[in-house]
């Protein structure tokens, strides 16, 4: 059944719902919800709504069920593999208006949040009353806790702290049908039914809309150290990482960037005053955290002395916040500094890390094979391996022909690997044609029954995770 196109009838609706400045279909707006930061995709809605509430978006989704128009949950856009694209038109459905934190319980640790709080505001506001949200994707400055919801993100703090399931308590989420509902309870832990909660955590907007959130915190911690590790060898660097953890000491980041990775980074950002010499291969990010700083100087002296097992340069330790900041900077802009250089794919690979060097070998030896140029940065503590595939001088004919070829041989090797093709970019709609390397036919067919349970008319995020 083909979906229905929005008519003056539908626009009458959906204006007596949430208001006529709600209800968006000027260039400006169509075009700026028919793009993330996925690559040059294109995809335009027929109309963007921005509901304030739970009611409004109820209404929104009963209607758009009756009718069989599609709709598209989007977040601040700053997804990686096309979730937020509405690739069949329709309904856009702009979270943004929804940007209240609704309480903070300091006694219980917990937080109540509407999915358009901007997730650095959510930690600001959390941390100003002693308390800490861990998981900060690279993007965290711009992008909403509720596309972290959808994306199950993580960032460098996952190596010690987790990714976003392991603080999502409780979830308001209307249905397709605009039916309303909370997942869970408010409590840490709920062995009641089937965790319908972790269900809708990664489901990338294909089974509901999210609208209210409960996360748990943990207290804030007081001190941190920073170390950039310099390595002759980026397999080295690769290896280093389980030295690390293998050690015992568990860092709240440890981040790997080859040098193509940090010249980017400084080329985009020259006022850092970093410079790399030039028999440095990558580099090692590594952060401390805790609450007594002689404790963290001790950790800091074991793994310079566990570092002279490798061919490193000179450690540098931060020495300020500012430095700091710079160094953390460098790290989360790569992506935009990489993308800024030329058109880009960003693979998402993630491995058991001692197969880091192993995998890293394979994305070289691949690009070789396939002509393609590769930028290798990622969170090396968790095996998150972020594989950025520069066009450059390839010709189109072979960037949209021959480069999937090439990018199937690096997952078929994750997968042989013990890893997964996405650790947290997700798979949404540029990354759907691989799922059959992760996954058998039985269990695709489980999850696209799942989908069909929630979204009969699949009218949720149409075209996302599965091939037709």
């Amino acid at each position: 059944m083909p979906y229905k196109e929005i008519d003056d009838a539908a626009i009458r609706f959906f204006t007596g719902v949430i208001g006529n400045e709600n209800v968006l279909a000027d260039a400006e707006n169509l075009d700026r919800c028919a793009t993330d930061h996925t690559e040059d995709l294109h995809y335009r809605p027929a109309l963007v709504l921005q509901p304030q509430n739970t009611a409004e978006i109820s209404a929104i989704m009963q209607y758009c069920h009756g009718q069989h128009i599609p709709v598209t949950p989007r977040g601040a856009g700053t997804g990686l593999s096309g979730g937020a694209l509405p690739v069949y038109g329709g309904v856009c459905l702009d979270m943004r208006r929804m940007n209240r934190i609704l309480s903070i319980d300091t006694q219980n640790f917990q937080v109540i949040t509407e999915p358009g709080v901007i997730t650095e505001v959510l930690q600001q506001a959390v941390r100003a009353k002693g308390l800490f949200y861990p998981p900060d994707p690279a993007s965290r400055g711009s992008c909403f806790i509720g596309g972290n919801i959808a994306e199950n993100s993580g960032g460098p703090r996952a190596v010690k702290y987790g990714v976003v399931k392991d603080y999502v308590l409780n979830l308001e989420i209307v249905l397709p049908d605009g039916t309303v509902m909370w997942t869970g309870a408010n409590v840490l832990k709920n062995a009641t039914g089937y965790n319908l909660t972790q269900l809708i955590v990664g489901s990338e907007g294909t089974l509901c809309v999210v609208t209210k959130i409960v996360l748990r915190l943990i207290p804030a911690v007081t001190q941190d150290l920073l170390l950039l590790i310099p390595f002759r060898k980026a397999h080295e660097a690769c290896a280093a990482v389980n030295t690390i953890c293998l050690s015992g000491l568990t860092p709240s980041a440890l981040e790997f960037m080859e040098r193509d990775a940090l010249d980017c980074a400084i080329n985009y950002f020259p006022a850092s005053g970093i410079t790399v010499p030039e028999d440095i291969q990558a580099h090692l990010l590594v952060e401390l955290d805790g609450h007594h700083t002689e404790q963290l100087f001790r950790e800091a002296e074991t793994i310079s002395e566990l570092m002279q097992q490798y061919d490193t340069g000179e450690i540098l330790f931060a020495e300020s916040a500012e430095q700091k900041q710079t160094l953390w900077k460098l790290r989360r802009i790569v992506g935009e500094a990489v993308k800024g250089n030329s058109i880009y794919k960003e693979e998402d690979t993630v491995v058991p890390r001692a197969f880091l060097p192993e995998l890293l070998a394979c994305v070289k030896a691949t690009g070789k094979k396939y002509g393609f140029r590769s930028v290798c940065y990622g969170h090396a503590g968790d095996g998150n391996l972020h594989v950025n595939i520069v066009k450059g001088n390839m010709s189109d004919g072979d960037w949209k022909h021959t480069l999937p070829l090439g990018i199937r041989e690096i997952f078929e090797k994750v997968v042989q690997l013990g890893g997964t093709i996405s650790g947290e970019h997700g798979i949404g709609f540029v990354q759907k044609h691989y799922m059959d390397i992760a996954f058998s036919e039985a269990q695709l067919a489980l999850m696209k029954s799942i989908k069909h349970i929630f979204d009969p008319k699949e009218i949720m995020n149409p075209g996302k995770i599965f091939v037709p």
